[in-house]
């Protein structure tokens, strides 16, 4: 019996993989085996063997003379299947309904617009005490935790042309200064995930992790914000935690390769 859930585990784990691997190609093109090992962080020999099933399968085809992959016709084929009309908050649903059961707070699925972060989507967690809707609502990028993930991942030139237009304060706990903004955002990057405390509003306390598509770029995030009360310093590492697996597997159900 265990040698057959093994299997069945090792099965799955091969077909996380070879979806990993579609993914990759989907991204950068035509790519060697070793490149493809390094990005997902697989042996070589698991790939070879991954790619040698894909392109039986048409999925993938092999150029000869440069020993490289690239998706193959079958992957159109498998397209044409599927609808084209792409909402993230459908993608993202699901898990943002688990996490909002996990945590017991509200769960917002935000975009970035310009200077402001909008919310396109939210659940309600069991213990939030507020019905306050966050849906369609403009918040300041610097003034809120999805708004510093959408900062970090900037370019220096384009987040230079943010805080160079002024930071308004909501609170006094609003971070103002410059340089203290660019320190914070350098933990974001460090640490994959951004939170605030009384900044946006007095009794507010969010932690955001980043959405990532097919090529890396970040172009939403999940959000999990409650009263200060719930949501302290002391307990947004673990909440975290939770807030980066979910933002995880949007992205890989939204086109981001899974590495290992």
């Amino acid at each position: 019996m265990s040698n057959s859930g093994d299997r069945r585990g090792g099965s799955v784990h091969s077909v996380d993989r070879a979806i990993s691997i579609l993914q990759v190609l989907a991204r950068q093109g035509a790519v060697g085996v070793t490149q493809i090992a390094a990005e997902l962080d697989v042996h070589k020999s698991t790939v070879f063997r991954l790619l040698s099933t894909l392109e039986a399968r048409g999925l993938v085809e092999q150029h000869a003379s440069r020993g490289q992959y690239s998706l193959g016709y079958g992957v159109v084929q498998l397209a044409a299947g599927a609808t084209r009309t792409h909402d993230i908050s459908l993608v993202s649903r699901p898990i943002c309904q688990e996490l909002a059961e996990a945590v017991g707070e509200t769960v917002n699925i935000a975009i970035h617009d310009g200077r402001n972060v909008i919310s396109i989507d939210q659940v309600i967690g069991s213990s939030s005490v507020t019905t306050v809707n966050w849906v369609g609502q403009r918040t300041p990028l610097h003034t809120t935790s999805p708004g510093k993930v959408f900062l970090a991942a900037m370019s220096p030139k384009m987040l230079r042309g943010v805080l160079d237009r002024g930071l308004e304060r909501l609170t006094e706990h609003t971070i103002v200064d410059v340089k203290a903004l660019e320190k914070q955002l350098a933990e974001v990057r460090d640490h994959g995930y951004a939170y605030t405390v009384d900044e946006h509003e007095v009794g507010l306390a969010s932690v955001s992790a980043p959405i990532r598509a097919l090529g890396g770029d970040v172009f939403a995030a999940v959000v999990v914000s409650g009263p200060t009360p719930r949501i302290q310093e002391e307990s947004i590492e673990v909440l975290a935690d939770r807030v980066l697996s979910a933002a995880a597997t949007i992205s890989e159900r939204n086109g981001f390769p899974k590495s290992g």
